[in-house]
């Protein structure tokens, strides 16, 4: 056998990248799997007509973008993001959103989910849901029960720019 051709080396690079991608591949995947395992099985999925959530005590209702079933078969909400995770954790409306489906979960079982679970657009943030968590969003709820007391400080140019100008009992004092 004479010594290797440039064509044939640059075969043999070529099939190596190749194995090495298809490798790497195939990592990326396994991860993703485990990733997924580790939150429990896809139960739900926001998609077309999925059932509401509701806890008729709280006056609350919603839908998860999906909901997860740990092995020890309790539900856990995830909701999904479009953007990237804030750098210095998630926006307070969005642990609030997440524990709302962890008591909508709650409430519809009879079992707390362990957690829930933010997933932004490059990682995945999960949410305690304890008794603190449970305690500051009923505080929450309490205080959106309260009449309005007019701590608003509307403006000409707030009031044109807000989606809800013509539902707010602030407007008033901006036209």
């Amino acid at each position: 056998m004479g010594a290797p051709t440039v064509v044939s080396l640059v075969a043999a690079l070529a099939l190596w990248a190749v194995g090495a991608g298809i490798v790497a591949a195939s990592l990326r995947a396994l991860s993703l799997r485990r990733r997924e395992a580790s939150l429990g099985a896809l139960v739900a999925i926001d998609a077309g007509d999925p059932a509401v959530l509701v806890s008729a005590r709280h006056r609350l209702e919603g839908r998860p973008d999906a909901l997860r079933e740990t092995p020890d078969g309790r539900l856990v909400p995830v909701e999904v993001k479009s953007r990237p995770a804030p750098r210095d954790g998630p926006a307070r409306s969005h642990r609030v959103q997440v524990w709302a489906y962890c008591l909508l979960v709650e409430e519809t079982t009879g079992r707390s989910p362990p957690f829930g679970v933010l997933r932004y657009a490059d990682r995945e943030v999960r949410v305690r849901w304890d008794t603190a968590a449970r305690g500051e969003l009923l505080a929450l709820r309490a205080e959106v029960d309260r009449p309005y007391d007019g701590r608003a400080t509307p403006s000409a140019a707030r009031c044109a720019r807000c989606a809800w100008v013509d539902a707010c009992d602030a407007r008033v004092l901006a036209r």
